[in-house]
């Protein structure tokens, strides 16, 4: 194999292995409320949105700096949240079709979704409060 062949064999790999394991955390946690993000992925990301009435989603990256300060703010908020919205965390290189699909051209992307469908959307890196504002106003329309 060439240097190229085994760079794209370990990347299948390590994703697959995180599509894995956000399986096997999803099935751990459904016997309780969910209090942390789960990773979503391009192949489960419908049947995640769809499964849970109100749903969290966010759209980010490695390298994007904005994505990693809010990161702990949404661990926190997923734990706070928990059995009220489900958190999901997409990793637009890694998950292409998603983020297009969703038109996401600027990370972080936070959406809201209701029953499936887009309800809110949050571009950019915002303080912890008005993030929580923005759920608790989708909770009251639930």
């Amino acid at each position: 194999m060439t240097d190229g062949e085994d760079e794209e064999l370990e990347y299948i790999k390590r994703k697959m292995m995180r599509e894995l394991l956000g399986r096997a955390n999803m099935n751990r946690q459904s016997r309780n409320a969910i209090s942390r993000p789960i990773i979503a992925t391009d192949h489960n990301f419908n049947e995640l949105i769809n499964r849970y009435p109100l749903v969290f989603v966010d759209f980010w990256a490695d390298w994007c700096l904005p994505c990693r300060v809010i990161a702990p703010v949404i661990e926190e908020l997923a734990e706070e949240f928990a059995g009220k919205i489900v958190f999901l965390k997409v990793n637009v290189d890694e998950n292409p079709i998603t983020a297009s699909r969703y038109g996401i051209t600027s990370i972080p992307t936070l959406m809201i979704f209701k029953n499936g469908r887009p309800a809110d959307v949050i571009v950019g890196a915002y303080p912890k409060k008005v993030i929580e504002e923005r759920i608790k106003k989708n909770l009251m329309d639930i």
